[in-house]
């Protein structure tokens, strides 16, 4: 299981409210989002995992970072760093 880290987003909100993220604070710093790679969503019909919008995204400096919102209790996680490598491993 993949540690997730509690963040503060900004979103743009168009047809419905934090639609995707513009930015989040991680570390003291500002992550500005310069787009959106990826974006998928979780549900679960069995419950064990709660709806979840995720987005795989690549902020101003370059780096890349996996976001998770879990939609119900409208929080935001940044999933470990280097857990992209590690997903992108399980998809090949």
């Amino acid at each position: 299981m993949k540690e997730l880290i509690s963040i503060r987003t900004e979103c743009y909100s168009g047809f419905k409210a934090d639609e995707t993220p513009k930015c989040f604070m991680w570390k003291g710093k500002r992550h500005e989002v310069r787009r959106v790679i990826d974006r998928w969503y979780q549900w679960d019909s069995e419950q064990k995992h709660p709806v979840s919008d995720y987005f795989k995204i690549e902020t101003d400096d370059g780096e890349q970072y996996l976001l998770k919102h879990e939609i119900e209790h409208n929080k935001w996680y940044l999933c470990m760093p280097g857990s992209l490598g590690d997903q992108e491993e399980e998809d090949n």
